[in-house]
């Protein structure tokens, strides 16, 4: 009986241990510290934030141009002593920006719109090797999560591509008549900057789940409601490419007035350029036309968004519904902001607004789209 008895209890036994859930094929094996990863994105991610921030004081206090030269390594030591000070003045001395508009500046001056550039630049050096760091840790310590190593690693490519970005814009300003950066190009490294952002908050919302919790979410996604955040994603970044154009030739000041554009809806001399050349030139050097642009679409990104907003409200998901009313709040402040901007002449403090505002509408926007394609369920009770 006794042997009988140990048979039994040993069959229990294991009878019990088959009962204890094991986890499906997509939780197998290393899971990697997903926690840790999302952390160290979060950094960069607030990093990328003030890298906006600073670039957007730079280009608005005109310190852009201010260094000369590009010295990746060697540029993150600032002149140190007069005899330095007074070699950095001479080169940008040189440089058409001082010949044509800073003329009478003095080396005092010069100083406080170096400080400004090299911030921005030794920003750009800090992100670098925040990100270097931790995907060498989590490599060498094979904590990445499983299919996550190529996305990290592109995301380091891209700001590499940044940087050379950064400084084929700033070299445009360096040559022939030229006293700022050309406006495509600003655009470019600014589009470049939001897509990296996107990237980031893409990839923290994501690493929040598991990717079992992530394939589950995903069967109850909202197909038309995803479709149409995508659609606001895209006219987002195109308006905030536009935004860049109006900052990169100063047309934010060219039209202080609103609804209308000094006297007529439509500005006039919309299609002029000085030196001549096609009209399609305009598009990107007519100070008037290039707010008109910006102020259409921003009226067709309100428009658009409150339609998104509203097929927000209708998901059968608490969070998500949260998720598309936040995009409407800061949909139309950012158009309320934009508005007050335009009518004083778009001085420092609230043109810097305006910009960490469209980074705050970006955010919020993949935010929500991302709620849509993984959405999280609650109960009754509002427990996930």
């Amino acid at each position: 009986m006794a042997g009988q008895r140990k048979l039994f209890e040993e069959v229990g036994s294991e009878s019990k241990t088959a009962q204890t859930p094991q986890g499906g094929m997509i939780d197998a094996g290393k899971r990697g510290a997903r926690g840790g990863v999302r952390a160290w994105l979060a950094v960069i991610f607030v990093l990328v934030v003030a890298m906006i921030a600073v670039g957007g004081l730079t280009r608005l206090t005109d310190s852009g141009l201010s260094i000369t030269e590009w010295r990746p390594v060697t540029g993150a030591v600032p002149p140190m002593t007069e005899a330095d000070w007074q070699a950095e003045f001479a080169k940008y001395q040189s440089s058409p920006e001082f010949q044509l508009q800073n003329h009478q500046m003095g080396l005092e001056d010069f100083k406080s719109i170096y400080w400004w550039e090299w911030g921005h630049r030794q920003l750009g050096r800090v992100i670098g090797l925040v990100w270097a760091l931790g995907f060498v840790f989590f490599w060498v310590a094979r904590r990445i999560p499983v299919g996550w190593t190529g996305r990290l690693l592109a995301l380091g490519g891209l700001g590499g591509l940044q940087g050379a970005i950064g400084w084929w814009m700033v070299s445009s300003g360096l040559t022939g008549r030229m006293v700022d950066v050309a406006s495509y190009r600003l655009a470019t490294h600014l589009g470049l900057a939001f897509a990296i952002l996107g990237l980031i908050a893409w990839y923290v919302l994501s690493l929040s789940r598991t990717e079992a919790a992530l394939m589950q979410a995903r069967r109850g996604r909202e197909g038309k409601l995803f479709s149409l955040s995508t659609g606001l994603m895209h006219l987002t970044f195109v308006q905030i490419l536009l935004g860049a154009l109006v900052a990169g030739i100063d047309a934010g000041r060219a039209f202080p007035t609103w609804p209308l554009m000094g006297d007529s809806f439509f500005p006039a001399d919309a299609f002029y350029v000085p030196d001549g050349g096609g009209s399609w030139r305009a598009f990107f050097e007519n100070p008037g036309l290039v707010q008109f642009v910006h102020r259409m679409v921003a009226y067709l990104a309100l428009v658009f968004g409150a339609v998104v907003w509203w097929r927000g409200r209708g998901s059968a998901h608490p969070l998500t519904k949260g998720a598309f009313d936040l995009v409407g709040v800061v949909l139309l402040a950012q158009v309320i902001l934009g508005i007050f901007t335009v009518l004083h002449a778009a001085p420092l403090g609230l043109g810097l607004a305006h910009q960490l505002g469209a980074v705050a509408l970006w955010v919020a926007v993949i935010r929500a789209r991302h709620r849509a394609q993984y959405p999280i369920v609650q109960s009754v009770r509002g427990a996930r």
